[in-house]
Protein backbone atom coordinates (compact mmCIF):
# COMPACT_ATOMS: atom_id res chain seq x y z
CA UNK A 1 0.00 0.00 0.00
CA UNK A 2 1.33 3.59 -0.88
CA UNK A 3 2.17 5.73 2.07
CA UNK A 4 1.55 9.04 2.49
CA UNK A 5 2.42 11.88 -0.17
CA UNK A 6 2.72 8.96 -2.77
CA UNK A 7 1.05 8.46 -6.13
CA UNK A 8 1.37 4.87 -7.31
CA UNK A 9 2.83 3.32 -11.19
CA UNK A 10 -0.75 3.02 -12.31
CA UNK A 11 -2.14 6.39 -11.12
CA UNK A 12 0.90 8.19 -12.34
CA UNK A 13 0.36 6.37 -15.42
CA UNK A 14 -2.99 7.86 -16.03
CA UNK A 15 -1.99 11.03 -16.04
CA UNK A 16 0.56 11.19 -17.99
CA UNK A 17 0.06 12.80 -21.61
CA UNK A 18 -3.11 14.44 -20.51
CA UNK A 19 -3.57 17.94 -19.58
CA UNK A 20 -3.89 17.13 -16.00
CA UNK A 21 -0.45 15.25 -15.68
CA UNK A 22 2.07 16.49 -12.93
CA UNK A 23 5.48 18.11 -13.20
CA UNK A 24 7.85 15.16 -12.78
CA UNK A 25 10.90 15.86 -10.71
CA UNK A 26 13.67 12.97 -11.25
CA UNK A 27 16.10 13.85 -8.74
CA UNK A 28 18.80 10.84 -9.26
CA UNK A 29 21.67 11.05 -8.41
CA UNK A 30 24.54 11.47 -11.01
CA UNK A 31 25.68 7.39 -11.19
CA UNK A 32 22.23 6.39 -10.51
CA UNK A 33 21.27 8.75 -13.93
CA UNK A 34 24.30 7.35 -15.89
CA UNK A 35 23.44 4.04 -15.42
CA UNK A 36 19.93 4.33 -17.46
CA UNK A 37 20.09 7.98 -18.72
CA UNK A 38 16.08 7.68 -19.24
CA UNK A 39 13.47 9.52 -17.72
CA UNK A 40 9.95 9.50 -17.71
CA UNK A 41 7.61 11.38 -19.60
CA UNK A 42 8.08 15.44 -19.67
CA UNK A 43 10.16 14.76 -16.46
CA UNK A 44 12.65 17.21 -15.99
CA UNK A 45 16.06 16.83 -14.39
CA UNK A 46 17.15 18.89 -10.59
CA UNK A 47 19.72 18.78 -8.04
CA UNK A 48 18.52 17.80 -4.83
CA UNK A 49 21.30 19.63 -3.20
CA UNK A 50 19.93 22.87 -4.66
CA UNK A 51 16.47 22.41 -4.40
CA UNK A 52 16.21 25.46 -2.00
CA UNK A 53 17.41 27.42 -5.27
CA UNK A 54 14.66 26.32 -7.29
CA UNK A 55 11.71 25.16 -5.23
CA UNK A 56 9.72 28.13 -5.38
CA UNK A 57 9.86 27.54 -10.04
CA UNK A 58 7.14 24.99 -9.49
CA UNK A 59 4.79 27.45 -7.60
CA UNK A 60 1.54 25.94 -6.62
CA UNK A 61 1.25 23.00 -9.46
CA UNK A 62 1.07 19.34 -8.41
CA UNK A 63 4.51 17.58 -8.85
CA UNK A 64 5.86 13.88 -8.64
CA UNK A 65 9.25 13.50 -7.60
CA UNK A 66 11.44 10.73 -8.32
CA UNK A 67 14.46 9.37 -7.15
CA UNK A 68 15.90 5.51 -7.61
CA UNK A 69 13.98 4.01 -5.72
CA UNK A 70 11.49 6.61 -3.68
CA UNK A 71 12.72 6.90 -0.68
CA UNK A 72 15.48 9.17 1.26
CA UNK A 73 15.78 12.29 -1.42
CA UNK A 74 12.28 11.78 -3.14
CA UNK A 75 10.76 12.05 0.72
CA UNK A 76 13.00 15.30 1.38
CA UNK A 77 12.49 17.14 -2.50
CA UNK A 78 8.92 16.28 -1.75
CA UNK A 79 9.10 17.88 1.46
CA UNK A 80 10.97 20.85 0.63
CA UNK A 81 8.21 21.48 -2.59
CA UNK A 82 5.45 21.49 -0.16
CA UNK A 83 6.43 23.96 2.68
CA UNK A 84 6.68 26.36 -0.25
CA UNK A 85 3.52 25.94 -1.59
CA UNK A 86 3.52 22.62 -3.92
CA UNK A 87 1.57 19.82 -3.77
CA UNK A 88 4.28 17.17 -4.25
CA UNK A 89 3.94 13.72 -4.32
CA UNK A 90 6.74 10.88 -4.13
CA UNK A 91 6.80 8.26 -6.96
CA UNK A 92 6.38 4.48 -5.24
CA UNK A 93 9.30 2.10 -5.62
CA UNK A 94 11.15 5.25 -7.57
CA UNK A 95 12.43 5.11 -11.42
CA UNK A 96 13.23 1.64 -10.38
CA UNK A 97 10.18 0.31 -10.00
CA UNK A 98 8.58 2.20 -12.81
CA UNK A 99 11.38 1.02 -15.35
CA UNK A 100 10.97 -2.81 -13.97
CA UNK A 101 7.24 -2.77 -14.57
CA UNK A 102 7.50 -1.23 -18.25
CA UNK A 103 6.63 2.40 -17.94
CA UNK A 104 7.17 4.76 -20.64
CA UNK A 105 10.32 6.50 -20.70
CA UNK A 106 12.37 9.00 -22.79
CA UNK A 107 15.95 8.38 -24.72
CA UNK A 108 17.13 12.07 -22.97
CA UNK A 109 20.20 11.48 -25.28
CA UNK A 110 18.07 12.36 -28.04
CA UNK A 111 16.82 15.27 -26.49
CA UNK A 112 18.04 18.71 -27.89
CA UNK A 113 20.33 20.79 -25.69
CA UNK A 114 17.92 23.37 -23.26
CA UNK A 115 18.31 26.70 -23.17
CA UNK A 116 18.81 28.42 -19.97
CA UNK A 117 15.53 27.75 -18.45
CA UNK A 118 15.95 24.70 -19.18
CA UNK A 119 13.21 24.65 -22.07
CA UNK A 120 14.07 22.66 -25.90
CA UNK A 121 13.49 24.93 -28.54
CA UNK A 122 12.38 23.73 -31.73
CA UNK A 123 11.58 26.00 -35.59
CA UNK A 124 9.20 24.51 -38.36
CA UNK A 125 7.68 26.31 -41.44
CA UNK A 126 4.95 28.50 -40.70
CA UNK A 127 1.09 27.59 -41.36
CA UNK A 128 1.13 24.42 -39.83
CA UNK A 129 -1.59 21.64 -40.50
CA UNK A 130 -0.70 17.93 -39.05
CA UNK A 131 2.51 16.93 -37.89
CA UNK A 132 3.70 20.52 -37.58
CA UNK A 133 1.40 20.55 -34.74
CA UNK A 134 1.44 16.97 -33.24
CA UNK A 135 4.82 16.86 -32.98
CA UNK A 136 4.27 19.75 -30.39
CA UNK A 137 1.52 18.24 -29.29
CA UNK A 138 4.27 14.93 -28.20
CA UNK A 139 6.75 17.11 -27.34
CA UNK A 140 5.06 19.06 -24.61
CA UNK A 141 2.43 16.12 -23.24
CA UNK A 142 5.32 14.02 -23.28
CA UNK A 143 8.47 14.93 -23.22
CA UNK A 144 9.39 19.22 -21.95
CA UNK A 145 6.22 20.53 -21.12
CA UNK A 146 7.58 24.01 -21.52
CA UNK A 147 9.31 23.70 -25.04
CA UNK A 148 8.99 26.68 -27.19
CA UNK A 149 8.07 26.52 -30.84
CA UNK A 150 8.82 29.18 -33.42
CA UNK A 151 6.90 29.39 -36.64
CA UNK A 152 9.23 31.20 -39.37
CA UNK A 153 8.91 31.36 -43.09
CA UNK A 154 10.11 28.26 -44.95
CA UNK A 155 12.71 29.51 -46.29
CA UNK A 156 14.75 31.02 -43.21
CA UNK A 157 13.95 27.80 -40.64
CA UNK A 158 17.68 26.81 -41.08
CA UNK A 159 18.85 30.43 -40.72
CA UNK A 160 16.31 30.75 -37.59
CA UNK A 161 18.19 27.38 -36.33
CA UNK A 162 21.36 28.31 -36.72
CA UNK A 163 21.14 31.97 -35.15
CA UNK A 164 18.81 31.07 -32.22
CA UNK A 165 19.90 27.45 -31.28
CA UNK A 166 16.75 25.87 -32.05
CA UNK A 167 16.42 22.67 -33.13
CA UNK A 168 14.19 22.10 -36.86
CA UNK A 169 11.80 19.81 -37.61
CA UNK A 170 9.00 18.76 -40.40
CA UNK A 171 11.89 20.25 -43.16
CA UNK A 172 14.15 18.44 -45.43
CA UNK A 173 17.20 17.15 -44.78
CA UNK A 174 16.83 17.56 -40.80
CA UNK A 175 16.95 14.58 -38.14
CA UNK A 176 13.19 15.53 -36.97
CA UNK A 177 11.45 14.60 -40.43
CA UNK A 178 9.90 12.16 -42.45
CA UNK A 179 11.99 9.01 -43.53
CA UNK A 180 10.47 7.08 -46.04
CA UNK A 181 6.60 5.82 -45.04
CA UNK A 182 6.64 7.66 -41.85
CA UNK A 183 5.86 11.13 -40.93
CA UNK A 184 7.81 13.35 -38.18
CA UNK A 185 5.54 12.17 -35.46
CA UNK A 186 6.36 8.67 -36.35
CA UNK A 187 9.98 9.59 -36.25
CA UNK A 188 10.11 11.37 -32.91
CA UNK A 189 8.18 8.47 -30.95
CA UNK A 190 11.11 6.09 -32.55
CA UNK A 191 13.84 8.95 -31.51
CA UNK A 192 12.36 9.57 -28.02
CA UNK A 193 12.03 5.77 -27.68
CA UNK A 194 7.77 6.22 -26.69
CA UNK A 195 6.35 2.67 -27.18
CA UNK A 196 2.83 2.06 -25.89
CA UNK A 197 -0.48 0.86 -27.89
CA UNK A 198 -1.94 4.31 -27.75
CA UNK A 199 0.45 6.54 -28.90
CA UNK A 200 0.92 3.80 -31.34
CA UNK A 201 -2.75 4.24 -32.20
CA UNK A 202 -2.93 7.73 -32.51
CA UNK A 203 0.62 7.75 -34.76
CA UNK A 204 -1.59 5.64 -37.90
CA UNK A 205 -3.73 8.01 -37.36
CA UNK A 206 -1.48 11.14 -37.47
CA UNK A 207 0.48 9.67 -40.59
CA UNK A 208 -2.81 9.03 -42.83
CA UNK A 209 -4.07 13.08 -42.59
CA UNK A 210 -0.24 14.56 -43.26
CA UNK A 211 0.48 12.04 -45.82
CA UNK A 212 -3.28 12.04 -47.76
CA UNK A 213 -3.38 8.02 -47.03
CA UNK A 214 -7.04 8.08 -45.47
CA UNK A 215 -7.21 4.13 -45.85
CA UNK A 216 -4.76 3.60 -42.98
CA UNK A 217 -7.42 4.71 -40.23
CA UNK A 218 -10.72 5.54 -40.33
CA UNK A 219 -10.31 8.47 -38.05
CA UNK A 220 -7.46 9.90 -40.26
CA UNK A 221 -9.82 11.95 -42.46
CA UNK A 222 -11.57 13.92 -39.25
CA UNK A 223 -8.18 14.25 -37.98
CA UNK A 224 -7.55 16.63 -41.49
CA UNK A 225 -11.19 17.87 -41.51
CA UNK A 226 -10.56 19.61 -38.18
CA UNK A 227 -7.29 20.47 -38.58
CA UNK A 228 -7.33 22.28 -41.98
CA UNK A 229 -10.90 24.01 -40.32
CA UNK A 230 -8.16 25.05 -37.84
CA UNK A 231 -5.89 26.51 -39.36
CA UNK A 232 -8.49 28.82 -41.14
CA UNK A 233 -10.10 30.02 -37.40
CA UNK A 234 -6.43 31.63 -36.67
CA UNK A 235 -4.68 33.52 -38.64
CA UNK A 236 -1.50 33.25 -35.68
CA UNK A 237 0.07 29.96 -35.96
CA UNK A 238 0.72 29.48 -31.56
CA UNK A 239 -3.01 30.74 -31.09
CA UNK A 240 -3.75 27.85 -33.75
CA UNK A 241 -1.23 25.28 -31.58
CA UNK A 242 -2.88 26.74 -28.26
CA UNK A 243 -6.85 26.01 -29.87
CA UNK A 244 -5.65 22.38 -31.25
CA UNK A 245 -4.01 20.87 -27.79
CA UNK A 246 -7.41 20.05 -26.69
CA UNK A 247 -8.22 18.06 -30.22
CA UNK A 248 -5.12 15.79 -29.87
CA UNK A 249 -5.84 15.51 -26.02
CA UNK A 250 -9.37 14.12 -27.55
CA UNK A 251 -7.53 11.99 -30.25
CA UNK A 252 -5.25 10.43 -27.78
CA UNK A 253 -8.11 9.41 -24.72
CA UNK A 254 -10.03 8.24 -27.37
CA UNK A 255 -6.73 5.86 -28.39
CA UNK A 256 -6.42 4.99 -24.82
CA UNK A 257 -9.67 4.76 -23.47
CA UNK A 258 -12.11 4.14 -25.69
CA UNK A 259 -11.87 2.39 -29.03
CA UNK A 260 -13.99 -0.03 -28.01
CA UNK A 261 -17.17 2.35 -27.41
CA UNK A 262 -19.55 2.81 -29.90
CA UNK A 263 -22.61 5.44 -30.27
CA UNK A 264 -26.02 4.66 -31.54
CA UNK A 265 -29.15 6.60 -31.46
CA UNK A 266 -31.43 5.41 -29.27
CA UNK A 267 -34.22 3.95 -31.49
CA UNK A 268 -37.39 3.07 -30.39
CA UNK A 269 -38.33 6.07 -27.86
CA UNK A 270 -41.56 7.04 -27.81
Amino acid sequence: MAGPNTISRQQLSRLIGTNEAPIIIDVRMDDDFAADPRLLPAAQRRDYTKVADWANDCGRANAVVVCQKGLKLSEGVAAWLRQSGTHAEILEGGFEAWARAGGMLVTESTLPQRDAKGRTLWVTRARPKIDRIACPWLIRRFVDRDAVFLYVAQSEVPAVAERFNATPFDIDGVLWSHRGEMCTFDVMLQEFGLQSEALGRLATIVRGADTDRLDLAPQAAGLLAASLGLSRMFEGDLAQLDASMLLYDSFYRWCRDATGESHTWPMGRS
